[in-house]
């Protein structure tokens, strides 16, 4: 079997009659809103990870809320992929592709391979169903399926068939099809079904007709699989081989809460979160209102400025302020975090980013707010900007961002976006005692004979001292007016202005100094260096290594800080003839670069509201390595 990062079509070897092992599948399921796709993805994705294979998911929700059923903007999606040894995406294409009718078919058949499965829910294939998704002629009966191993089964039959004895109505037990469509694919490769039945008896509490009507849909899918003779082969996939420790599946947003909560009584500081609910960054919300065991308090605000102001007064008190929102949200924040970083108080802004501009497509993913982050307030105002690369890369990111901001008082701005916000993967659980240390000190009762000097700053990270209100001797002014330094009085002097305009920002630049070596997949020299931050982390890591496996002087590297940008980036970027950053915008951290380093970043877009491609990367990076040469 390989250990390659790879989509090109699988490895297989027979282990004994009827079973083939393969080391690597990608399962797409697709269908409307309404038929569970999101569900059914996620119960494959919770079994397989506890069979100790590696996954990498890929959640694709449509962006219209209620789009008419049946019809193209109503498709939702979900694909996973699951292998035998280390991943770093969720698949190019896929390898089997539920169908459950045609418009899930015609907006997902031109990515499934050629020789991939095609599982068709034959009962949603009417006239009516085929106009909706603008077909003239049906695609099974005009060759346009040829290539593929189409297996056609009426789902809607074949559950309500298994459901005679149900209670529900037809209505439903039409809704429990998805469950024997996984049922089937559970069978396809050897999946166990307990996992699924206890978390569906866990999700359906309250409503056991409901979770009895599901597991027998289930069964009679796995049943109907094993008995029929068009499915002559099924399939398994060995455990990956992972470092030793417990691991649990888990999703970008859920990796980033844990990662503030865990900095939180790491600091023992407490978390406020004020927040207003948006796509796709609304679940942060709903996981850290779970943690209040944890001395977690969560708000939600009538819109997004009340959200960051009441984090920001939080902030003021002593606790550690966070907001969440995405990109349209940071833009109606953006004069609050100002006044966040003339009071220089830790505030944490998480902007989980989507595909803009306006609302733009609210369930698609992109990174297009890096500038919006750098430089989207008025005057001088820097504040620290760090991303997350992958769903498990939040954790650390959640709690680089509290140790950030309390060690420097410094408000930090957190890029994530759709694809890690909702994506997932097998992540170690940390050693708690291993993580950073994080110490969050308050500035002392104040003396009889001092007056109290709310901006004397710490000599080594210029932070000024955290002043709890109604703490004695530590009275203060705060505000969005300009501060005289040390003292914190109002001051309207040229002099004493550009003093802290140039202090802020030296106080951003010096957190470079506290960051570690950029460390490269690859050589630290040589013909092309791929740069990357965020998202596009995978599909670079997965391209590039199979083209350093043929031969090429390539690397890769990923930034974590993108203000400050670590202090050793530059010599790195020098260390190659061309550097190259794909980026799911037009190209802005390569600007920066470029205006900064005076280096020519060659900059590889993409806008489309999808994630890079590893064969798409790869193509590109070849065509650069023949310009080198």
């Amino acid at each position: 079997m390989t250990g390659t990062d790879t989509t090109n079509g699988l490895t297989t070897s027979t282990l004994e009659s009827g079973i083939q092992e393969l080391d690597q599948v990608v399962i797409r399921f697709a269908g409307d809103s309404g038929d569970g796709m999101q569900l059914t993805g996620d119960q494959f994705t919770r079994t397989t990870a506890l069979m100790g294979n590696d996954i990498a998911t890929f959640p694709d929700f449509p962006a219209e809320i209620r789009a008419p059923a049946g019809t193209l903007p109503g498709v939702s999606a979900f694909q996973l992929r699951f292998s035998s040894f280390d991943i770093h995406t969720p698949g190019d294409a896929p390898d089997v592709l539920v169908a459950m009718n045609p418009a899930a078919l015609k907006a997902h058949i031109g990515q499934l391979k050629k020789n991939g499965i095609l599982l068709l829910n034959t009962a949603s294939f009417k006239p009516l169903d085929l106009k909706k998704a603008t077909y003239t002629v049906d695609p099974r009966t005009d060759g346009s399926l040829d290539g593929y191993r189409v297996i056609e089964i009426d789902l809607t039959a074949r559950t309500r068939e298994a459901l005679t004895e149900s209670d529900l109505d037809n209505r439903g037990k039409d809704r429990c099809k998805n469950m024997y469509a996984l049922g089937i694919l559970y069978w396809l490769f050897q999946r166990e079904v307990e996992p699924t039945q206890k978390a569906l008896a866990l999700k359906f509490a309250k409503k056991p007709a409901i979770v009895e009507a599901n597991l027998k849909a289930m069964a009679a899918g796995h049943a109907y699989a094993e008995t029929v003779e068009i499915f002559q082969v099924s399939y398994t996939v060995a455990p990956a081989k992972m470092p030793a420790g417990t691991y649990r599946n888990i999703m970008g947003n859920q990796a980033l809460c844990l990662g503030l909560v865990a900095a939180s009584n790491q600091g023992n500081v407490p978390l406020f979160l004020g927040s207003y609910p948006i796509t796709p960054a609304s679940d942060v919300l709903h996981q850290l209102s779970g943690y209040k065991n944890h001395g977690v308090v969560t708000f939600q605000a009538e819109d997004e400025i009340a959200a960051v102001c009441a984090a920001i007064g939080a902030s003021y008190t002593g606790r550690l302020g966070i907001t969440s929102t995405s990109g349209p949200g940071v833009a109606l924040k953006a004069e609050a975090i100002g006044l966040a970083i003339m009071a220089e108080l830790p505030l944490i802004v998480l902007n989980i980013q989507r595909a803009g501009p306006s609302t733009g497509m609210p369930t698609k993913t992109q990174q297009a707010d890096l500038l919006q982050a750098m430089y989207g307030r008025n005057g001088e105002s820097p504040m620290v900007v760090i991303a997350c690369s992958t769903a498990a890369d939040a954790f650390e990111v959640g709690y680089e961002a509290v140790r950030i901001a309390t060690k420097y008082m410094v408000p930090v701005m957190v890029l994530s976006d759709g694809y890690i916000a909702n994506g997932s993967e097998p992540w170690k659980l940390p050693d708690v005692d291993a993580l950073p240390k994080i110490e969050v000190n308050y500035a002392p009762e104040g003396k009889p004979d001092e007056k109290f000097k709310p901006y004397e700053r710490n000599p080594e990270t210029l932070a000024r001292p955290w002043a709890k209100p109604g703490t004695k001797g530590l009275v203060h002014r705060i505000g969005g007016l300009e501060k005289q330094d040390i003292t914190g009085n109002i001051s309207y002097d040229p002099d004493n202005h550009q003093h802290m305009i140039d202090t802020r920002a030296d106080k951003v630049a010096r957190v470079a100094n506290d960051l570690p070596p950029l460390v490269p997949i690859g050589e630290k020299s040589g013909d092309v260096l791929v740069l990357g931050w965020g998202s596009p982390r995978g599909a670079i890591t997965a391209a590039v290594t199979r083209l350093q496996e043929q031969g090429h002087k390539i690397s890769c590297a990923f930034l974590r800080h993108l203000n400050p940008l670590p202090n050793d980036l530059e010599a790195l970027m020098r260390s190659f003839k061309k550097v190259v950053l794909p980026e799911l915008n037009k190209g802005q951290l390569a600007s920066m670069l470029r205006a900064k380093y005076l280096i020519d970043v060659k900059s590889y877009s993409q806008v489309n509201g999808q994630p890079f491609q590893s064969h798409a990367v790869e193509d590109y990076m070849r065509n650069v390595l023949q310009e080198v040469k």
